[in-house]
């Protein structure tokens, strides 16, 4: 399990390196997407990860042009993160690039098997709780 878990994300990680993302910067971006503009506290819940974590994919991907800050009109302290229009344009490149690796590493299984790996790493994250985004 372990060397396919490993080859997988390797080539994913191979693969948005090429657009110049981390897959923590991917996961980051999609989550905004959906949720956008959202204050970073929110965005770190949804993920699961510490506010340290969020700020710090923050200011890497507004370093790239990819999120924008906007400050909050009645709170100064408070802010909210949003993609920009590039960083918007790459969501559907990146998510392609995430279904073609999926597609090389799985689509070798049976319908039949797909769906019963499927069911059977569902249960592993039930039964481990595992509902945060995984990252770097």
């Amino acid at each position: 399990m372990r060397m396919v878990s490993n080859a997988v994300s390797q080539e994913f990680a191979r693969k948005v390196a090429g657009q110049d993302v981390t897959v923590a910067e991917w996961s980051f971006m999609r989550a905004l997407y959906d949720l956008e503009p959202v204050p970073p506290s929110v965005l770190a819940e949804k993920m699961g990860m510490t506010k340290g974590a969020i700020s710090k994919l923050a200011e890497r991907l507004l370093a790239k042009g990819l999120v924008v800050r906007t400050e909050n009109k009645d709170d100064k302290r408070a802010h909210s993160l949003s993609l920009t229009n590039e960083g918007r344009d790459k969501i559907p490149v990146l998510a392609a690039l995430a279904d073609e690796n999926d597609a090389e590493f799985f689509d070798t299984l049976t319908r039949e098997e797909h769906e019963t790996l499927n069911r059977i790493l569902k249960i592993l994250a039930e039964r481990r709780g595992l509902d945060a985004t995984p990252v770097d």
